[in-house]
């Protein structure tokens, strides 16, 4: 979606939907996204940088959520299930859990 139209500009008729404005935000998230590290996000050059080498702190979390999906998976194996192809559906439980 162009983002003048995203911040209301409708599109009149014979107007382009793609204004030069809204290719150049296109164009510069597509650069900003091909810099950034595909599982951190982090921009490349910076993350990369051997002067940056102990330059961040990592934090491990848990969600609950995948956790949750390990597990059945876990399971599925452990009875010597087949996982090729599955996808696990989660749902919040409506006691959320309590």
């Amino acid at each position: 979606m162009p983002r003048s139209v995203f911040l209301g500009r409708v599109v009149a008729e014979g107007e382009p939907l793609w204004l030069p404005d809204d290719r150049a935000w296109a164009l510069a998230l597509a650069e900003v996204e091909a810099d950034a590290c595909p599982d951190c996000g982090q921009r490349w050059g910076e993350a990369t940088a051997k002067e940056n080498e102990f330059a961040y702190d990592a934090h491990l979390i848990r969600c609950h959520a995948c956790a949750a999906s390990a597990a059945a998976v876990r399971v599925k194996q452990d009875k010597g299930g087949s996982t090729d192809g599955l996808h696990v559906h989660l749902e919040r439980r409506k006691d959320g859990g309590w």
